[in-house]
Parts: structure tokens; sequence; C-alpha cells
């Protein structure tokens, strides 16, 4: 039986390799889960064989979406070559998850106006950024002080899908309430220096580099945690960024409270960004790199939402002379 060792050499080798804590938490359960599916063997007398019975049992009897099939494959692979250093055979036939063939829900420019009017302070600052600047939500979430461009109305995203940096637009119609809003920021951050905190997480190894950097204000979280809280990993109590579900919770209120009868959500409103700018006339490789998409193909994919349909379709029963009705 594996214990509790296995799982924290798994937490320590996510670590060593700079992975997010969110990718260290997700690796840790899926090699939790993997070992209870076995009756509690240890990893190292197991090899290709049960891995394959187990990503199998994941879509044929939990019926799991195929990106989480794929994440715990990519788990169970870190398992076998970063914590045992065993070489895990090629797993071969795999009864996979079907990927659903689905077209993202867009909103129209007046459904996006509604649904942002129902927000109000930081929530309405947020979802204005995952509109007007095509953000993912955590992407939003994790911006620094220094990665707003005020002077030439542009957005550094550090770090973002892919571990990809991008600069993306930043509206004008955002300038001034974010410059208001940082201010209030900057005054909370000055109030946690004078009280001994006041620190923040920075990025890979750059703590140790610049071990006064984490103070700095250009370096905190543009949208802070109301509180301080415990880093897991370091133990420091620090201000972290705003919870994703305080964000996702108000948006689904807003969604409803506006009227909306689509099934929207935080990323809807990025989905909304780029179907907008395709419809405005945009090239498509330009909303690629706004949206940070490795390929083109991924963003093709809001030329089949676009209000005249991907090839410009106009309806037979639009056509002039046709009656409206009998």
């Amino acid at each position: 039986m594996a214990g509790p060792k296995l799982l924290e050499q798994v937490r320590r080798a996510a670590r060593t390799r700079h992975l997010s804590l969110r990718t260290e938490e997700a690796y840790t359960r899926w090699v939790y889960r993997f070992i209870r599916h076995h009756g509690k063997r240890h990893p190292a007398e197991m090899n290709a064989p049960e891995v394959r019975e187990f990503l199998s049992h994941l879509a044929t009897d939990l019926h799991v979406a195929a990106s989480t099939q794929n994440q715990a494959l990519a788990a169970l692979t870190f398992l076998y070559r970063h914590v045992l250093e065993i070489e895990l055979a090629p797993v071969g036939q795999v009864a996979r998850a079907r990927r659903p063939s689905r077209l993202p829900v867009v909103l129209t420019p007046e459904e996006v106006q509604s649904v942002l009017a129902e927000l109000r302070g930081t929530h309405w600052l947020v979802g204005s950024l995952l509109y007007g600047s095509g953000l993912r939500l955590l992407e939003a979430l994790r911006l620094r002080v220094k990665d707003f461009g005020f002077t030439d109305r542009s957005l550094v995203v550090r770090q973002g899908k892919g571990a990809k940096d991008r600069v993306t637009v930043f509206p004008e119609k955002l300038r001034v309430p974010i410059e208001l809003h940082l201010q209030r920021v900057r005054r909370a951050h000055e109030k946690d220096l004078a009280r001994g905190y006041g620190t923040v997480q920075l990025p890979g190894a750059l703590d140790r580099k610049y071990p006064n950097a984490c103070r700095e204000w250009v370096w905190q979280y543009a949208f802070p945690a109301a509180s301080h809280s415990t880093d897991p990993r370091s133990g420091a109590v620090r201000r972290h960024h705003l919870s994703p579900s305080s964000v996702q919770k108000a948006v689904r209120t807003a969604v409803r409270r506006a009227g909306v009868s689509k099934p929207a959500g935080c990323h809807t409103l990025r989905h909304s960004f780029a179907t907008h700018l395709l419809e405005a006339g945009y090239d498509i490789r330009t909303v690629q790199e706004l949206l940070g998409h490795k390929d083109v193909r991924t963003t093709m994919l809001y030329t089949h939402v676009l209000n005249r349909g991907g090839l410009g379709v106009r309806s037979p029963l639009d056509s002039p002379g046709r009656p409206a009705s009998t």
C-alpha cells in the first residue's frame, strides 16, 4: 500500500519543476485515485496494463470528458517518469472518452452589456476584462500591477495557457476605472506593509533572485483577495488574488438577473470577444494572437457562430420578394 510518502513525493516533484499549485493538486488526486482503483497496490508494482485499464475505466464506466482522461494520463506519466523513475511501457489501445463537438456559447453585444450591467465593483472590472480583452478567468485574476499598459492600451498576459506570455488589447473605457481601483489597492497594500505583511507570491525563482520584489507595488495582484491566507507551499501569510469561484458565482447571477436564456458563464465573455471581433472584420490571425491560441483551427471555431454563419449564407426565406406571412 502506498502511504502519504508517495503523494508527498509527487508534490515535491511538482514543485521542483515549478508546476502550478492547481496542477500539483490535480496530479496528486489522480495518483491517489489510481492507487485506490487497484486495491491500494503500490504503483511501482504496476505498469502500462494497469494504467490502460484505469484510463478505460474512466471513459467507459465514469463517462469522464476527454480532457479529464488526458489529465489523468498526464498525471500517471508524471508519476512514473519523475517520481518513481520507472519506464512506463506504451499504454497502447485505451477506450477513449468522446470529445463532444460543441459550438461555444456566444452572447450578442446587447446581452453582454446587460450582463455586465448586473455586475458591481471588482466583479464588474474582471468581467469587463474577460470580454474587453478576451482573457481567461485565471489570466485576469493573476494580472499584476505592472501588466497594465495605460499609455499604449495594452495588457500583458503572463504565463497563460501553455505557459506562454502574450499581449492583448486594453479597453480605453476601463482605463479610468482600473486606475481608481489600483489606487484603492495600493492604499490597502501600504497598510499591509505597515502591519508586517504586504508580500505576494512571485513566479518561478524570482523570489530568490530578487528577495525584496515580493513587497514591491508593481508585483502586487491587481485583484487581491479581501483577506490574507496562508500559502500552502511556503506557509507565508499573504494576500492572494481574488477567488475564481466568487467571480464565477457573480457572473452566473448576473446572467440570470439580465434575463439571458443561455448557459453563459465567465468563459462565454471570452467567446463573445472573439466572435464580435470577427464580426467586425478583424483578421482571424489577429484574433488568434489576442486569444493566445496555439492553432488557428481553434480560433476558426468562432466563424461557425457568427450572426451570418461561417459562409455568410443568407436564408432563402429572407430573400427579397418572399412574403413575411401567409
